[in-house]
């Protein structure tokens, strides 16, 4: 399965507004996602879900913006900037897709720190209240 169908609806998903249902249905059961900020691999749906889905929320936006992509096979590594409080936010992510075509791994990168503190710190909260 090549990564072109798979990125095709993982750009209509932060395009769309992100939309809760669409994004479980762009994950594997048994997803795997790397924080940033979290030392431990979050594993299974729910959790890629949650993480995922708070991550749309406080990056995506009109300050969000993909700046390239590099695609081969079944994996894509994406660049996007984004702006959090004034702060200019550089990143990556890194996505493999299984062979029904679903996001198995999904890997953030982000820089320079003191964004990295800021993503830590909206996400933080965006958690928090997606828990209670």
């Amino acid at each position: 399965m090549s990564a072109q169908t798979g990125l095709a609806a993982w750009h209509d998903y932060m395009a769309g507004g992100g939309d809760p249902q669409a994004l479980k249905d762009l994950l594997a059961e048994d997803a795997v996602f790397h924080s940033p900020v979290v030392h431990t691999p979050q594993v299974g749906r729910d959790k890629v879900f949650a993480y995922l889905h708070a991550a749309s929320h406080v990056l995506g936006g009109e300050n969000f913006r993909y700046l390239r992509e590099i695609v081969d096979g079944n994996q894509a590594m994406l660049e996007f900037a984004s702006e959090l409080d004034g702060i200019q936010i550089n990143g990556v992510d890194i996505i493999l897709w299984n062979g029904e075509g679903k996001i198995s791994d999904f890997k953030v990168m982000v820089r320079p720190l003191k964004a990295i503190n800021k993503v830590w710190e909206k996400m933080a909260a965006m958690l928090a209240a997606q828990a209670g």
